[in-house]
């Protein structure tokens, strides 16, 4: 069995779910992680930050629920209105950085998720995946290198793909794949003791 997260680096409920799955992740070490980008702004949905009048409305529920934290940085991003929000491009990143250390891609969504929502770094920007690599001690060359290859816009499309395949309809999603048996244990928002309840009735359900 293993728990693959769907979620989108532009997501903020996603980053409201980064420190109840990094507990998650240290408390099932054994499990492992796939981390899939969902694609939340792609498209007609890639509009000026301006357009979407819910952001800070819905930030400050998540701050409040979650305890996520949405810095100086990433609130002067908004109050500016003109950003766009890319998810192909933020998918790209996170496949640069999930190739160069995939054991690793849980830690590494939330460090990108990170970056935009507190410091207000563009995920379209290399030099946030280059800053991100070298803070986690990655060579940061490479991940540069596949964020701008041509395989990136594969990896995205592939994630994109994953994602509809696994009928997620919404970020972020934590699920249990175990071959063909996938089971939601997360939507939105869960704690990890929420979580860990779920996993435990899972392993012991009946199996047909």
């Amino acid at each position: 069995m293993k728990l693959v997260y769907v979620f989108d680096a532009y997501c903020g409920w996603s980053h409201g779910f980064s420190g109840t799955l990094r507990e998650t992740v240290s408390r099932h070490p054994a499990l492992p992680v796939e981390v899939v980008s969902g694609g939340l702004f792609t498209g007609p949905r890639r509009v000026p930050i301006r357009e979407f009048g819910y952001v800070q409305g819905a930030n400050a529920k998540i701050a409040e629920l979650t305890g996520a934290e949405f810095g100086e940085g990433y609130e002067r991003l908004i109050a500016d209105g003109a950003f766009v929000m890319d998810s192909e491009a933020a998918a790209r990143g996170v496949a640069a950085l999930r190739r160069e250390a995939p054991d690793r891609a849980a830690e590494l969504a939330g460090a990108l998720q990170r970056a935009f929502y507190v410091d207000g770094l563009s995920l379209s920007d290399p030099g946030t995946h280059r800053r991100v690599a070298e803070e986690a001690g990655l060579d940061a060359d490479a991940v540069v290198a596949a964020f701008d290859a041509p395989e990136a816009h594969h990896a995205a499309a592939d994630d994109f793909r994953r994602s509809a395949e696994l009928g997620v309809t919404g970020f972020p999603t934590l699920l249990a794949v175990d071959g063909d048996r996938v089971v939601p244990l997360a939507r939105g928002h869960a704690t990890a003791d929420e979580i860990d309840r779920r996993l435990a009735a899972l392993n012991t359900a009946p199996t047909h």
